[in-house]
């Protein structure tokens, strides 16, 4: 059985979380969620943090569907907020939003919905 995933809920069908590995996508599938999207760009954080594609490998064999919206930890752009409202669109419910720590997909969210 995968270990727990550390999530927050934001919305009724979104939730955010730190970063998380390949391994936490089974979780994210069991947990009831349909979609992952990976705010975090590649590398931010050195070389041990997980690679994007590997992430997406996971997702995608975990049912999941899966999209990287790398944004800067310091600034979320307008096309940045509207590409997040495009996923918000278009990806099936429930949503998990990951970066870091969870507190710029969250801040993206409620840039996203306000909008």
């Amino acid at each position: 059985m995968p270990e727990p995933i550390p999530v927050r809920q934001i919305a009724d069908d979104v939730c955010v979380a730190p970063q998380l590995t390949p391994e936490a996508m089974a979780a994210a599938a069991e947990a009831g969620f349909r979609s992952v999207v990976n705010n975090r760009p590649d590398f931010e954080g050195g070389p041990d943090q997980p690679a994007n594609a590997m992430i997406e490998a996971a997702a995608r064999g975990a049912g999941l569907e899966y999209r990287h919206l790398p944004v800067s930890g310091a600034y979320q752009s307008p096309e940045d907020v509207a590409a997040m409202a495009a996923l918000l669109k278009e990806l099936p419910r429930p949503v998990l939003l990951f970066c870091r720590s969870g507190a710029r997909s969250a801040r993206l969210y409620a840039l996203a919905v306000s909008g």
